[in-house]
């Protein structure tokens, strides 16, 4: 009866093994930041409307006051930041935007030399 089985060792395979590892820990990563942006994007929209309401038909001032709003305003600027942390900056710019702008300004920069 065998007590132990000796494999030999497999270098690529453990290596292999790490990195795809590694890629679903990052993309598992990513996936889990935008569910809890979609949630909190959910949950905004559902309380504010509930709030909105709430305020507007029970206040004096109707809709028109900003304390009817500010709670939206508010925690829309951190609803802001919080897709800025899942998203990136690149949403907005692209991936290369600061290398293609460098480039035009020093275009244009040649052509006035010229």
């Amino acid at each position: 009866m065998e007590k132990y089985s000796l494999e030999p060792y497999k270098e690529n395979e453990e290596v292999s093994d790490f990195r795809k590892e590694e890629a679903y820990l990052k993309a598992k990563k990513k996936v889990d930041a935008l569910i809890g942006f979609y949630w909190h994007l959910a949950v905004y929209i559902v309380v504010n409307i509930f709030l909105i309401l709430l305020i507007g038909l029970n206040s004096g001032q109707g809709f028109s006051g900003f304390g009817t709003y500010a709670t939206a305003i508010f925690w829309g600027i951190g609803l802001v930041f919080h897709f800025l942390g899942v998203f990136g900056p690149d949403f907005f710019f692209g991936k290369d935007w600061e290398k293609r702008k460098i480039q035009e300004f020093m275009d244009k920069e040649d052509r006035n030399w010229e």
